[in-house]
């Protein structure tokens, strides 16, 4: 009688996807240099519904409002779309971007999952929200930051939120950390207050810190609250 051997190599073994997009495998994270930003995408599980309503956004504003206190890790700029998060974060070093992540993750889930729990009877809902590792990547120059830049606070563009009745006449996406930003190429370098809704509430962001993100992105031009964004490079 031949007996199985447990274990090994085989088709299909392991952990299936999290979701219909698969998260980045399983490796060793590498060596973070404090000066590197990172542009990181984190996508939703199905059942959180769509992350560009109102109740969470303000559940995503509260996981900034958390992270925003640490010391060692930064979100810089952050963009909310349909089913995932785009964030421009730094942080000192390796250990500091992991528990920084991991932080406003399991944040983000828990104030998501309230606010789906308010809004939806039955039986209340738990667990993940982002199933899958986030997926980073690390900028080191001056071209890939002004990329990263204008692709994260123009993403709406990208996915043509920016085309409803609702969003038609917005400049800037009220959804993301864009109208924080002060560089923007029509006002000349100029930092002028945009005139918001009544309601609205900013995301809590940091300063960015590093020179790729504060000015050397610069080197490469300007950046357009017009411009559509294409693929990340």
């Amino acid at each position: 009688m031949l007996i199985k051997k447990r274990g090994g190599k085989r088709r299909g073994a392991g952990r299936p996807p999290a979701g219909a997009h698969a998260g980045s495998p399983h490796r060793a994270r590498p060596f973070h240099h404090a000066q590197y930003p990172v542009h990181v995408v984190l996508r939703a599980v199905r059942a959180v519904g769509n992350l560009r309503r109102r109740s969470a956004y303000h559940a995503i504003r509260k996981a900034t409002r958390t992270t925003a206190r640490r010391a060692d890790f930064r979100i810089v700029h952050l963009s909310i779309q349909h089913d995932h998060v785009h964030l421009l974060v730094e942080a000192d070093n390796k250990l500091a971007l992991a528990s920084g992540m991991q932080g406003f993750q399991i944040s983000a889930a828990k104030h998501l999952n309230a606010a789906i729990n308010k809004e939806r009877p039955g039986a209340p809902r738990r667990g993940a929200v982002f199933p899958d590792r986030y997926h980073p990547v690390v900028i080191t120059s001056p071209t890939q930051a002004r990329h990263a830049l204008s692709y994260v606070i123009n993403n709406w563009r990208k996915h043509q939120e920016d085309r409803s009745a609702t969003t038609r006449g917005w400049i800037v996406d009220w959804f993301s950390s864009a109208p924080l930003f002060g560089d923007w190429q029509e006002h000349g370098g100029k930092t002028v207050l945009l005139e918001h809704p009544p309601t609205y509430a900013p995301l809590l962001v940091h300063p960015p810190r590093t020179w790729l993100l504060s000015t050397g992105w610069k080197v490469s031009g300007s950046i357009s609250y017009r411009a559509t964004p294409s693929a990340r490079r």
